[in-house]
């Protein structure tokens, strides 16, 4: 397989260069011909992979605090955040398949050298505080479950470097495969906790109309600027605009036309079944904690010790543990897979897969092992603190860069974005800067 690509567009500085996951690159064939449904198949997988980073186990946290102290409040809260994913995952897809660059490798070839390095520098530091947040989920999960110490716990989680490893020998499809069948179990995890704690119905379908109390509300307001400044993640755009040119969808424009509406499409479907998953957290929180005046719950370990007494039955702390656990997994495999692109893309690093992933992990375990060995649970918690207030502070540097790539026609082409899709962008790129300038700056304060 050839890993270099032709890079014709006048609009970035180098013609030429290492396509994005060489290993993987459009190692999965396409069909051109046949029914719509059997040539959009070929596209289903990259989105759940992105879907990951939706439902981590950071964002788990600030659902189960919205959920036990507001009820079902927050679910349009939930609902907005989606919407802005679409948004920026789909211009990923746009991106990748317009240019033939991830959004690590248009940086590089956009900017000067200097501009390049500290956006790099950026990116790897937010893919540490991803890794960091994923590996203390993993291993909370296993504690859960298995009585497992969290500092054996983080060690463990080192094992998913080779678990990519095989199955990406074995072909990227079965990374793929393994990421959406956690997902299902997930999925199945949390219908039968929802079944069992019967929510009120029609207070869940006014939770996701908008309503004036969110901002009049300080502590509701808070919130949900963290539900909404947490939810998209600097790596998933990194991930989305790599792992989509593992398909080999052709490089004629109908070609391309056809590889972005079902790459869009399958980012859509499975983004929806994100917001699927993290209102169901907020459901779950609502129906069980908050009916019964636990309103402070935010801890993972505190909800999985109630779960049981409050809906009754013992199996309902097990699944939480499990989709936890299965939730860490898939994390830690997808911001694995980021944190290559964003080595590869801005450095032109080439090692083995098999070394890059290992320094990838090795860059995260290490302070999450220190901290859970050195001071505990407690430790874990202000460590995870610490990883939003990065991602919150790293965001945007990866967001703007993504709307003004996708906005240039000579970077994009014929599929240079459309403009009330540029401004839609551009709004969500603004409200994502102010809420998490808001976030930092409420950060600070409470840290002062």
């Amino acid at each position: 397989m050839d890993a270099r690509v032709d890079r014709p567009q006048p609009g970035w500085r180098s013609e030429r260069g290492e396509a994005s996951l060489s290993d993987v690159h459009r190692s999965i064939a396409v069909r051109q011909t046949g029914p719509g449904w059997r040539r959009a198949a070929a596209f289903v997988g990259p989105g759940y992979l992105v879907a990951v980073g939706y439902m981590d186990p950071g964002n788990w946290a600030t659902s189960l605090a919205g959920g036990s102290k507001f009820g079902y409040t927050l679910l349009v809260v939930a609902l907005v955040s989606n919407i802005m994913a679409i948004v920026l995952q789909s211009l990923c897809a746009r991106l990748a398949i317009a240019s033939g660059r991830d959004l690590a490798q248009a940086c590089r070839d956009a900017y000067p050298k200097p501009v390049s390095f500290v956006l790099w520098l950026l990116a790897e530091i937010a893919i540490i505080a991803t890794d960091i947040a994923e590996v203390i989920g993993t291993a909370i999960g296993l504690n859960l479950i298995f009585g497992i110490p969290l500092e054996l716990g983080v060690i463990i989680t080192a094992l998913d470097v080779f678990l990519i490893l095989y199955l990406q020998k074995l072909g990227f499809r079965w990374v793929e495969a393994l990421v959406i069948t956690l997902l299902g179990v997930i999925a199945l995890c949390f219908a039968i906790q929802i079944a069992l704690a019967d929510p009120d119905w029609g207070q869940v379908v006014r939770g996701f109309a908008p309503t004036t109390e969110i901002v009049r509300n300080p502590e509701m307001l808070y919130l949900a600027l963290g539900i909404l400044g947490a939810t998209v993640m600097p790596h998933n755009l990194y991930l989305h605009s790599g792992i989509v040119q593992t398909r080999a969808y052709g490089k004629s424009l109908p070609e391309r036309r056809q590889a972005l509406k079902y790459a869009t499409i399958d980012s859509t479907v499975a983004l929806m079944f994100a917001l699927t998953i993290n209102a169901s957290i907020l459901i779950l929180a609502a129906a069980t904690f908050h009916k019964t005046g636990q309103t402070g719950v935010a801890e993972l370990g505190d909800a999985h010790k109630l779960l049981g007494p409050l809906l009754g039955l013992a199996i309902a702390p097990t699944l939480f543990g499990i989709a936890l656990l299965c939730c860490g997994i898939n994390s830690t495999v997808t911001a694995t897979l980021a944190g290559q692109i964003v080595m590869e893309g801005f450095l032109k690093i080439r090692l083995p897969p098999w070394l890059r992933r290992l320094i990838t992990r090795g860059i995260a375990i290490i302070p999450a092992a220190a901290v859970t060995i050195w001071y505990g649970d407690s430790g874990t918690a202000q460590l995870l603190i610490l990883t939003q207030v990065v991602l919150s502070l790293q965001l945007s540097f990866a967001v703007f860069p993504l709307v003004m790539f996708t906005a240039d026609r000579t970077k994009m082409g014929e599929l240079v974005a459309p403009r009330w899709l540029v401004a839609f962008a551009v709004l969500i790129a603004l409200v994502i800067a102010a809420l998490n300038l808001k976030l930092l700056v409420d950060f600070a304060g409470w840290a002062g």
